[in-house]
């Protein structure tokens, strides 16, 4: 039986924060609150500076060695990234300097266009 108390008693200290955040915002003052738009908000697409590493046509993925990404909140590094117009790649070789604009499709990072530098 002690054992019940116990249990019912964590189970209600668990639930409690729940409630409590669960509750009605009604009447609370939101003056001077910073309400930006979350990190997930819609940025421009950007065009970066890239190597071709590696094409792969079969997959429609370009790996490149690029700069920062500041639209997608990526640093610069060597990735492999799908390729918005697979047929665009047989214009393209491994070791070609590029531009390549990014963007996110589908929650996924992608190049969207890609051009010689």
């Amino acid at each position: 039986m002690k054992h019940v108390k116990t249990l019912a008693i964590m189970v209600a200290l668990t639930a409690a924060p729940a409630a409590f955040a669960a509750g009605s915002m009604d009447g609370m003052d939101m003056k001077g609150m910073d309400m930006k738009p979350s990190a997930e908000s819609k940025q421009a697409p950007q065009t970066v500076a890239a190597e071709i590493k590696k094409i792969d046509a079969k997959a429609g993925k370009v790996t490149l060695k690029h700069g920062p990404i500041e639209n997608l909140g990526m640093s610069a590094m060597t990735m492999a990234f799908p390729v918005k117009d697979r047929a665009s790649l047989k214009n393209f070789k491994a070791g070609d300097s590029v531009l390549a604009t990014f963007d996110k499709i589908d929650g996924m990072a992608t190049v969207v266009e890609m051009r010689h530098k």
